[in-house]
């Protein structure tokens, strides 16, 4: 006798779940045998390269590649300072300028010329 649709929705659910919860048996004893090696072998962060790394991610698929707009270039220097550091007037303030306009200087001051 053939299945019916709602009969092989019910199978398909329940193989579903049990995909999934053997996946999650599998991550467990490979984060236990990754663990066990860390601390067998003294690694950091860094040894593993994720220094500054927030929590790992899911597998992203490779980023696309920004297309630029013909003629949106970066933006010339308008504001810099004595230390050396610029902006060119685009997006936030950066804190170098923020902190010196706190501090009670003028944006005029940081105008290039």
């Amino acid at each position: 006798m053939s299945k019916t649709y709602t009969q092989l929705m019910k199978q398909i659910d329940s193989l579903q779940r049990e995909a999934e919860d053997l996946r999650r048996k599998e991550i467990e004893g490979v984060v236990a045998r990754i663990k066990e090696a860390i601390t067998a072998y003294g690694l950091t962060a860094a040894d593993l390269g994720l220094a500054g790394a927030r929590a790992p991610k899911a597998v992203k698929a490779p980023a696309k590649k920004a297309v630029r707009k013909a003629g949106k270039g970066a933006a010339a220097a308008k504001y810099r300072d004595e230390s050396g550091n610029v902006w060119g007037g685009r997006g936030p303030r950066p804190a170098w300028l923020r902190n010196a306009l706190a501090a009670g200087k003028q944006l005029s001051d940081f105008a290039v010329k």
